[in-house]
């Protein structure tokens, strides 16, 4: 993946990660639960999550999730629907004008592929989602992945390579790409 950095496990970074994420999850817990008309209350509480002041043309309908915070930008007049997922370790940037549709995940962050390397970490990259884009509900935009300016992502997709501006991209398509070894060396799947 481009631009794929890694937090190793037991260490001083991915304890102060770990920190992180869970005073997020207390902060959205209290975030989602506040009255929706309390602006002022919302307003303070999104700072904290997101480590600075949020656009007063924010929108962001709860329930939201977030598990790191320091990661997102937004632009002026993004919109958010309610049950969004941002995983937001290798940071999200949002452009202006962006609608995001309900139970949209976006996330930064994954696990090394190979077996052997699985549960030592989290590998992270950038999210970028400029001007005038719309998310469509349940899509789920994948590390790594830019979407250009003015395009459509229609709901349900599972975008995992950059998309064009101007452009409409549905869909999911799922291809093996290769066989995955042990930590013995015999290819998964092989031995049947």
């Amino acid at each position: 993946m481009v631009n794929e950095q890694r937090i190793r496990s037991r260490t001083p970074e991915s304890r102060a990660f770990v920190e992180r994420v869970q005073l997020v999850m207390t902060l959205t817990a209290r975030l989602n639960t506040l009255p929706f008309d309390d602006l002022d209350a919302r307003r303070t509480l999104l700072g904290e999550i997101f480590g600075k002041p949020v656009p007063d043309s924010l929108s962001i309908l709860p329930p939201f999730y977030c598990d790191y915070g320091l990661g997102a930008t937004f632009g002026e007049k993004v919109f958010i629907n309610q049950g969004c997922y941002f995983l937001d370790l290798g940071g999200i940037t949002i452009g202006d004008r962006v609608l995001i549709g309900p139970g949209v995940t976006l996330t930064t962050a994954g696990h090394p592929v190979e077996l052997d390397e699985r549960y030592d970490g989290i590998t992270h990259a950038p999210i970028v989602i400029e001007d005038e884009v719309w998310i469509g509900a349940a899509a789920t935009i994948t590390p790594g992945v830019t979407i250009g300016r003015g395009s459509v992502v229609g709901a349900g997709s599972v975008v995992a390579k950059d998309v064009p501006a101007m452009s409409v991209v549905t869909g999911t398509s799922v291809v093996e790409r290769r066989r995955l070894k042990t930590s013995s060396g015999a290819v998964r799947g092989s031995e049947r």
